[in-house]
């Protein structure tokens, strides 16, 4: 399908209006674009939210929009169509669950308001349960710091050829920071829900994030910037009176869903969220998608950037990452997992990485290393799993990785159990690439590093081997960069382990 397709959308149909207009709609009201996610063999969310025409007055009231999914990009051959009602009260998004699909095929779907129709997207369902699949490709991204770079890396993510795409938290950010600014963000930072909603309204105004959310469906889970930076369950580090904290985190998870393809089983309640969720595609891999955010423990030895020397709290085995509801229903899943590939979906570098130097040991506590018990449980996990393949997939500290999963990092040469590919960022700005080069002879299950490059990774799963390339853009400054393959690495069934290819 030709990118235009997804970009410029379709004509206005002028079609009779399906209810009169409670308030005035943009002339484009779908300015945000359309998306689809949670893909399962029979199903898929579409998404789209509707704009005002002075978007300093919201709209008010409710508004009928239709919606069709087809077989065929001109949406001739129609399987599926409705009428979902866009609410006020979730700032008039709407969120279709299209069931009755069959599994692993693309379809192409649209939602007409008022006469008015969006842009055609296209999504992709699950293969079956017990399909044998021979091929599947997920790109691995998170990260986007509007201010900081242009998002050309979408607009080459769109193009690729895709199951889904796998984003791993950071989808805005609630305060501005970095140099060289291209754009900004026009505002303070976030705490209110209709500030939340701004903030997501001005990423989502980005025509290349609009393409690659109409070219793919998402899989998402969230990190800190979509909140608070480094917070942990019911504080952060600039919010520390729960009560007050936890009203921000309402209006922040509400906003999230609101512009999310998520499900309406997803809706926030108050400042709590269910978001963990699982994936089959077909006998070839399972997903297990984590939040290690809303449930955390508080953080340790936390002084200045949590990159400090070890403290006895950090190895408390009650701490924990997932919360106990959490890492059991992920240690069932991992027990009873049955396909070729286990894949974790999660925020963050789960690898143990050693910062210290000359003997001494220092770790940053805000990610896994903050967390060692935790990550040892949810290791322990995977190597009880039937399934002997596991790749954990995570993104966060705003630079390429490859590693390798050990149950105990203190012992270099126990097993490997598990592998794990890092995508970078799509315009964070990361720390200075020496930095962590020089850290590499100290933590020698890490494979590779790489700093200052920017994009995604792209996950591709055959029966006997995992492939994944680090794609990155020639500059985040240049809003028509152009993208190459900085690195690729294979991982053979049977023997986990990041290797070069």
């Amino acid at each position: 399908m030709k990118r235009r397709s997804f970009v410029a959308g379709a004509s206005a149909l002028w079609l009779p209006s399906l209810a009169r207009a409670q308030a005035p709609l943009a002339p484009d009201p779908f300015g945000l674009g359309v998306a689809s996610g949670r893909p399962l063999s029979d199903s898929v969310v579409l998404w789209t939210r509707l704009l005002a025409a002075d978007p300093t007055a919201p709209l008010g009231g409710s508004f009928p929009v239709s919606w069709t999914i087809a077989e065929d990009e001109r949406l001739q051959k129609v399987v599926r169509s409705g009428t979902a009602t866009a609410e006020a009260r979730w700032a008039h998004s709407v969120h279709v669950e299209a069931g009755g699909l069959k599994p692993n095929r693309s379809y192409w779907y649209r939602f007409t308001v008022n006469g008015v129709a969006s842009p055609i997207g296209r999504t992709r369902t699950a293969p079956a349960g017990n399909e044998r699949v021979a091929a599947l490709n997920f790109a691995v991204a998170s990260c986007q710091q509007y201010e900081q770079g242009y998002y050309a890396a979408w607009r080459h993510a769109a193009a690729e050829e895709l199951n889904a795409v796998l984003f791993v938290g950071d989808y805005i950010y609630e305060v501005s920071w970095g140099r060289d600014h291209v754009r900004k963000h026009g505002t303070g930072r976030p705490t209110t829900l209709r500030e939340f909603r701004d903030r997501y309204a001005l990423y989502k105004s980005d025509r290349d994030l609009q393409a690659a959310h109409a070219a793919h469906p998402w899989i998402v889970t969230w990190d800190d910037h979509e909140v608070a930076n480094d917070y942990t369950n019911d504080i952060s580090p600039t919010d520390p009176d729960p009560n007050a904290f936890l009203a921000m985190r309402a209006a922040a998870y509400q906003a999230y869903w609101e512009h999310m393809p998520l499900p309406n089983a997803m809706q926030p309640s108050g400042s709590a969220m269910k978001l963990y969720d699982h994936y089959r595609y077909g006998d070839l891999a399972e997903l297990h998608v984590i939040d290690d955010r809303q449930y955390r423990s508080h953080h340790s030895c936390m002084v200045g950037d949590h990159a400090e020397p070890d403290c006895a709290e950090r190895l408390d085995p009650s701490r924990t990452m997932l919360g106990a509801e959490q890492e059991a229903w992920f240690a069932s899943g991992m027990k009873r997992a049955s396909a070729r590939w286990n894949i974790v979906v999660q925020q963050t570098l789960m690898a143990e990485l050693d910062r210290g130097k000359n003997g001494q040991h220092k770790f940053w506590e805000d990610g896994w290393d903050g967390y060692p018990a935790a990550r040892r449980r949810l290791l322990d996990a995977v190597a009880a799993s039937p399934v002997r393949d596991t790749l954990v997939v995570g993104g966060d500290v705003h630079a390429f990785w490859a590693a390798d999963l050990k149950q105990d990092f203190a012992r270099p040469n126990s097993p490997t159990v598990a592998t794990e590919f890092v995508g970078g960022s799509i315009t964070s700005a990361g720390s200075p690439d020496k930095d962590f080069q020089a850290m590499l002879p100290n933590n020698p299950h890490m494979k590779y590093v790489r700093s200052r490059a920017y994009g995604y990774g792209v996950v591709s799963l055959a029966p006997r081997t995992a492939a994944v390339s680090f794609r990155t853009v020639k500059s985040i400054k240049d809003v028509n960069s152009s993208i190459s393959t900085l690195a690729r690495f294979a991982v053979e069934a049977g023997k986990p382990g990041a290797v070069p290819a």
